[in-house]
């Protein structure tokens, strides 16, 4: 007994020990010198006590559901013992390096490149990336940036950013100003500093309270169109309902929103935000402030809304995530569908939204979830997203949100409109909260326990199963009529697909361009300058291909200008023409109130959505 007391205490002070050497990691990014569009990062790391260890940057992060490999922007890592000797390294992967003689392990340093403007394939969504413009303006999603040492992502970090005396550093992670050039950013670990990005930019920031929080707006617009003030008119009347919907007080204390606006086109083309726990990191055209003010309000309602889920309500898969290999949630209904379906239900329900628009949007919902596969189970679909089920992923935001629908109601339905998913929402994030996981595979029975047998059913039937839900059954509950769209002939703009470039739309894909397309000669990267004689932007492109589809016939003369880039990399107009062809389509569907709904149904749509 007495030896293995002693055994006990011997290895109680050597852990003591090793602790001690492993208060945290010590970074600093020096945004002040920068060379050839990369920064420098520095590390004082805590103490490694085996002779090998490897360091990590993370190959996905939360809320992406895409492998982006982050660790390929890093370039001439060197670790160094505490008497500056240079210690063996070994690239075993893009994300992982293998250090030898870590005993002595002291420093660590490598040069980074933003993915912004970055020359390498697989490009990286924007709001999930990282910026470098000199001296201008610094986008760091710090998990792009700064990595950890195997099996020690539980430490403390302490970021240092020396940064030009100019530039404002806007983030939700804890900050202390050291002086006009060094501010410094400390995490409890690694997964809430990548949890925090930091956006540094000339100061254009605006503040106000909300449901208890503190929110931070900051904007880096280069042409000075949107300023933060403006952004802040659009989005106190969406935050203060979903403070509402939430019973009137948000899981959180502060948010920031982080907005940057680009010029062109970017170069993942596309635009919108990444969520995280308390800030939401955007990546939008500067185009118009009237159209920008209608996307900040989309967008924010639905990243805003991921302080419930996942930093409230999320599995094991999330709550101890691994960044080198991920494991996936099969719960993408709970993560992204509810959340976009609370997006909109909050601002119908709580005068932001009429019910009129509210329900043309739960029709453009079920419309666009044709694209996919119905009979793919959710679940499934969810598991396999970064690989086999990755086309499928898109119907989060479209068949997820309409799980949220159909729920919602069977639950109204069978509490007589006393419950719905939004006090089992509330009920899911008191039961678990930010620092206890649920089981993945447990989920669904206990939300059942927490309302009805029948909802085991829903759950086994429309998530788990391959049934269509029957969207018309459900609405007629609450008074809807909801009826399918039809097979009709439509004139063809070409099959192709846009983003934006400024407010321009710029042709992103011409993979599945069709005889119209062809014929036109359509080609990636085109602007689209003039359609059918009419300019066309963003704000007005619905408008001009409606009416294109209304005017002509096919065999109809049609001709088009695009802006396209010559050999020198200047674009110039080209003039296109083709004859207009009729394709298959189905419609969106028509979606209505009852003229003369029963009492139930009324009492039952007061409940659902306040109307």
């Amino acid at each position: 007994m007495k030896k293995k007391i002693s055994s006990i205490l011997v290895c109680l002070l050597a852990l003591s020990v090793q602790v001690i050497g492993q208060e945290k990691y010590q970074v600093n990014i020096d945004l002040a010198h920068v060379v050839d569009d990369k920064v420098q990062v520095t590390y004082t790391l805590p103490k490694v006590t085996t002779d090998t260890i490897e360091f990590h940057v993370p190959k996905i992060v939360p809320g992406t559901y895409s492998i982006y490999d982050f660790g390929r922007f890093l370039m001439g890592i060197e670790a160094k013992d505490s008497e500056g000797n240079v210690l063996p390294t070994a690239k075993l992967t893009d994300n992982r390096t293998q250090i030898t003689g870590a005993t002595g392990l002291t420093t660590l340093s490598y040069w980074v490149e933003d993915t912004y403007d970055t020359s390498q394939g697989n490009k990286i969504f924007e709001p999930a990336g990282s910026n470098i413009e000199e001296d201008t303006c610094f986008v760091l999603n710090t998990f792009a940036m700064v990595g950890y040492l195997e099996g020690m992502k539980d430490l403390p970090y302490e970021v240092t950013v020396t940064k030009p005396v100019s530039l404002f550093g806007a983030s939700a992670l804890n900050k202390t100003v050291i002086n006009d050039s060094t501010d410094v950013f400390t995490t409890s670990d690694y997964f809430n500093l990548a949890d925090g990005p930091i956006m540094y930019s000339l100061p254009d920031t605006a503040t106000f309270a909300v449901g208890g929080a503190e929110v931070l707006i900051s904007v880096y617009s280069p042409g000075g169109i949107l300023e933060s003030s403006f952004v802040k008119e659009q989005l106190i009347p969406t935050l203060e309902a979903q403070k509402q919907y939430m019973g009137g007080e948000l899981p959180v204390d502060k948010y920031a929103f982080l907005i940057y606006l680009f010029q062109g086109a970017s170069a993942s083309g596309g635009y919108g935000a990444l969520e995280h726990s308390y800030s939401s990191m955007y990546s939008l055209p500067e185009a118009d402030p009237s159209y920008l003010a209608q996307v900040v309000r989309d967008v924010a309602a639905h990243e805003f809304f991921h302080i419930v889920t996942p930093l409230n309500i999320h599995s094991e898969e999330i709550g101890d995530f691994d960044f080198i290999n991920p494991k996936m949630s099969k719960h993408l209904w709970l993560y992204e569908g509810m959340t976009e379906y609370a997006a909109g239900l909050a601002q119908a329900k709580y005068g932001e939204m009429s019910l009129d628009a509210y329900l043309d949007g739960l029709k453009g919902k079920i419309k666009n979830a044709e694209r996919y596969k119905d009979d793919l189970p959710f679940t499934e679909m969810s598991l396999h997203c970064l690989d086999e089920t990755k086309d499928q992923y898109g119907n989060v935001y479209q068949k997820g949100a309409l799980i949220g629908m159909s729920l919602d109601i069977e639950l109204r339905d069978l509490s007589n409109g006393a419950y719905g998913v939004e006090q089992m929402m509330i009920d899911l994030s008191k039961k678990f909260g930010k620092e206890k996981s649920f089981q993945d595979d447990q989920l669904f029975d206990i939300i059942t326990e927490m309302t009805y047998p029948e909802i085991r059913d829903f759950f086994a039937e429309y998530v788990e199963g391959k049934s269509a839900i029957p969207y018309e059954d459900y609405l007629a509950k609450v008074g809807v009529d909801f009826t399918y769209g039809i097979s009709k002939d439509e004139l063809s703009l070409g099959h192709i697909s846009f983003g934006v470039h400024d407010s321009l739309l710029m042709i992103n894909s011409v993979s599945q361009v069709n005889a119209f397309g062809e014929e036109m000669g359509y080609e990636e990267g085109d602007i689209l300058y003039e359609f059918d004689g009419k300019v066309v932007d963003i704000s007005n492109y619905e408008e001009v291909f409606s009416t294109f589809k209304e005017e002509h016939q096919a065999g109809d003369k049609i001709t088009a200008v695009v802006l396209r880039k010559n050999k020198k990399g200047k674009y110039k107009e080209e003039k296109l023409k083709a004859s207009a062809l009729e394709v298959k389509v189905k419609t969106a569907g028509e979606i209505k109130l009852i003229e003369e709904p029963t009492e139930e149904q009324l009492s039952l749509r007061k409940a659902w959505v306040n109307k």
